[in-house]
């Protein structure tokens, strides 16, 4: 026992200072190593124990993964990527329900006064937001802007401000890291010798695949992609005559006017809609179902519309699809931001709770479609293409529309977050739902698609189209909100205010008074409010970047050098590998032909 807490050169000079024969020291020394040993293991095992214990319990925290691995299995990678999107989606909307209930949602629980509602639950509410809720922490209303007397204070102005600042600011953050990350992982590197013909024959099977009817649906697929990746050389090769380049720009010419027609139409329509207001008493629920038919009916038509246009690269089908459905989403909800916040604010008392009840509305009334798409678009369809028109075959699951779709969703969630701070709850329970019948849907009903292209890179660009226009866009309504329209006089946290970002100022002022924080107000007079700052900021960048272009440029033409030198240097030694047997041939010949001439002297 002595010996082993010695280390190991003190442990042997102890040994051989023991005054025992040779053999028993031998033993000595043997039983001390074996006994260190096993500590060591035992403290290991522990420690892997540990490390197992953790791992495992990392990976039961972690929902849906087997789930995940069951699709991709039998479907393939370009299906699973909209179930990885869903899940990516979700995690927002988990993160934004945390901080919303923790900072803002549970102080006015415990410390405000209880506000009973004047009207009972009838259930109509679920699907209206108005009566029962108007007065309760799910919309902006619910919430005043008084100090919670506590211990520290708790300023609900301050919690409700820096809670959606900061949650918007961490989404931003997140959404340009995964964005970059995936356009250097399936663009950047995809340049490489990655992209060839040959790597993707030879080296992009992907081994996750055991269903065989998914095994034989990336057969067909990874079969399509090569003839894509070939037609689009030979498109290269074969240049159009002129007339038929002017009849295939006069069809998509054609096909744009139609299309950008009909989204005009349809954001004009909407515009008229929301500012009549009879048709707005008539029925709450009439905008948002109009809102809901739009967005299925036109995609069809543009579908329609593409037709004439003859794509003869699937991909190009596919991203201009897209385009036009983004263009088309995107522009009924501008128009709607639009009405909400030039014509509600002086028409209504507490109008950020009515434009919270309108957000509201519409992700419910897009649940309630998406639920009906399953089971007409999908379920329907399956039977009407197995049991009564066998031609058309299994539906395919259309990765685009339903991606787009998310993307509506989480647009409506996040224009929401600020006119109500628990909408995350509904987004949240409608991602849940969905995920579960689209994999139940996915699995009886459709088959994977066929044309799928590069499913990865598809995916970078539904991650940017998530940044913008669609995040862009709701920060620049939530800034305009908070910076340029005045808040509501009788209902919310920021009621008496010029805009709520006063409340800041009021802050700041206040710290004035204890000398302990004055370095808070210095920073945010002198640096976040100076200009001077910012046009000091802005000039550095410029003069920076300037000064590293020149050398940019010059170490860009320093490794074009050095890689035309290796490129020569690889050629001449393949030169010389060649030219090498041929020097050798020769030295045998001429050994040969004097070693002949030699033997006829003699």
């Amino acid at each position: 026992s002595d010996l082993v807490s010695l280390s190991a050169g003190a442990r042997i000079q102890a040994i051989r200072s023991l005054p025992m024969p040779f053999n028993e020291r031998k033993t000595i020394r043997l039983t001390s190593f074996v006994i260190i040993h096993l500590c060591n293991i035992s403290n290991n095992v522990n420690f892997y124990l540990n490390l197992n214990f953790l791992a495992s319990a990392r990976q039961h925290l972690i929902i849906w993964q087997d789930t995940l691995k069951e699709i991709g299995g039998r479907f393939g990678t370009s299906v699973l990527s909209y179930f990885l999107f869903l899940k990516w989606l979700l995690q927002f909307n988990l993160f934004s329900l945390i901080i919303n209930f923790c900072f803002i949602t549970m102080p006015q629980i415990v410390h405000a006064p209880n506000i009973s509602s004047i009207t009972g639950f009838r259930g109509l509410e679920l699907l209206t937001g108005v009566g029962y809720f108007n007065q309760t922490v799910l919309f902006y209303g619910g919430y005043n802007g008084e100090v919670i007397v506590s211990k520290p204070a708790y300023n609900m102005q301050l919690a409700y401000f820096f809670t959606i600042a900061a949650y918007l600011v961490l989404c931003g953050v997140s959404l340009i890291y995964s964005m970059s990350r995936s356009f250097q992982k399936n663009f950047v590197l995809e340049t490489g010798p990655v992209s060839g013909e040959a790597w993707r024959l030879l080296c992009s099977w992907d081994f996750s695949v055991v269903n065989e009817k998914a095994i034989q649906y990336n057969k067909n697929n990874l079969a399509i992609q090569l003839k894509e990746s070939l037609s689009e050389r030979l498109q290269e090769k074969n240049k159009m005559s002129l007339s038929d380049r002017i009849k295939h720009l006069s069809l998509h010419l054609l096909a744009w006017l139609l299309s950008l027609g009909l989204a005009l139409g349809s954001g004009a329509g909407i515009y008229f809609l929301g500012t009549d207001p009879e048709l707005v008493k008539a029925s709450t629920l009439l905008l948002p179902v109009v809102v809901s038919l739009i967005n299925l009916i036109v995609p069809l038509l543009y579908s329609l519309i593409s037709t004439i246009e003859s794509y003869s690269n699937p991909r190009a089908k596919i991203y201009i699809s897209i385009i036009r459905s983004v263009i088309l989403k995107m522009s009924i909800l501008g128009i709607l931001c639009f009405y909400w916040l030039n014509f509600v604010p002086d028409n209504i008392s507490c109008w950020e709770s009515f434009v919270g009840q309108s957000v509201y509305r519409l992700l419910i009334i897009d649940f309630i479609f998406c639920l009906l798409g399953i089971f007409f678009g999908e379920f329907l369809r399956n039977v009407i293409g197995t049991m009564c028109i066998q031609s058309l075959g299994v539906p395919e699951f259309d990765i685009a529309r339903n991606v787009l779709d998310l993307i509506y969703a989480q647009t409506l969630a996040w224009i929401g977050i600020y006119f109500s701070p628990l909408l995350p709850v509904m987004q949240v329970l409608k991602l849940f739902i969905i995920f579960y019948l689209k994999k139940i849907s996915l699995s009886m009903n459709c088959q994977p698609p066929k044309h799928t292209g590069r499913a990865a890179q598809i995916q970078t660009v539904f991650i940017a189209l998530l940044f913008f226009p669609s995040f862009v866009g709701v920060l620049s309504m939530v800034a305009f909100t908070v910076w340029s329209l005045k808040p509501s006089d009788q209902c919310g946290p920021f009621q008496g205010l010029d805009t709520p970002f006063h409340t800041i100022f009021n802050w700041t002022d206040s710290i004035q008074d204890f000398p302990e924080s004055n370095w808070v107000w210095w920073i945010f007079e002198n640096i976040l409010r100076s200009e001077l700052f910012y046009y000091l900021i802005s000039l550095i960048s410029f003069n920076l970047s300037d000064s590293i272009l020149p050398s940019v440029c010059q170490e860009g033409k320093d490794k074009a050098f050095l890689l035309n030198k290796l490129q020569n240097l690889q050629k001449e030694r393949r030169e010389m590998a060649s030219y090498r047997p041929q020097v050798r041939v020769s030295r045998v010949l001429s050994g040969l032909t004097y070693f002949l001439f030699a033997s006829s002297y003699r």
